[in-house]
């Protein structure tokens, strides 16, 4: 029985100097890890841009977002909402 509960004592031990050492290795190194993350976002980010903003890829305007009066959807006919309502939950 000692022999299972020196076991269970070092295992404890290595558990906890492997999350003080984990956590002071990420302490000392923020700094690095904080620029590297940013490098990787922004990075994906620099190329899309091409260092002319968002380019002509979108519509600038109301004009060019609203439908022509001939492909306008008119409004359902029923009176009512545009998706049945049930009367009753039960």
């Amino acid at each position: 029985m000692q022999k299972i509960i020196n076991v269970l004592a070092v295992a404890s031990a290595v558990v906890s100097v492997a999350v003080v050492g984990t956590g002071a290795f990420v302490y000392v190194n923020k700094d690095a890890i904080i620029e590297d993350i940013k490098e990787k976002a922004l990075g994906g980010l620099g190329g899309s841009l091409g260092g002319a903003g968002l380019g002509g890829d979108l519509p600038v305007g109301a004009p060019d977002l609203a439908a022509p009066a001939t492909q306008a959807s008119a409004p359902p006919s029923s009176g009512g909402m545009a998706l049945p309502v049930p009367s009753s939950a039960f």
